[in-house]
């Protein structure tokens, strides 16, 4: 699952509405709907995102947070490190090495390595 996965899948639950029936809602299909929640569909289109925080009744920060939350679940991503220094493309190729083998407390760590701060 991705962040946006997880999160969907709480305000569709908090909101008591199946798979289904948010899928008539936003005219899309279940299958669609539950490729999104597991992390199997890319990202959302910036219509889409907004059509399902209409839909929920998200306005403001919350709607931020959900933007910011669709924009770290890319379940596939690219990162260019022409111009940066060696051991920047270092990290970045390391870590696609070893990503499948972190657990989440590795991977927690590095996240508040780089984690922007507030």
């Amino acid at each position: 699952m991705t962040p946006l996965g997880i999160r969907l899948r709480e305000l569709r639950r908090e909101k008591g509405v199946s798979l289904s029936e948010m899928a008539v809602a936003l005219e899309v299909t279940p299958a669609y709907l539950s490729a999104l929640e597991l992390g199997k569909r890319g990202q959302l289109t910036t219509p889409r995102l907004h059509q399902v925080c209409a839909y929920f009744g998200i306005i403001w920060d919350e709607a931020d947070q959900l933007h910011r939350l669709a924009d770290l679940s890319r379940p596939k991503v690219t990162i260019e490190t022409a111009g940066l220094s060696p051991k920047a493309t270092e990290f970045v190729n390391r870590l696609a090495e070893r990503i499948g083998q972190l657990d989440d407390n590795e991977i927690g760590a590095l996240i508040s390595q780089i984690r922007p701060t507030k």
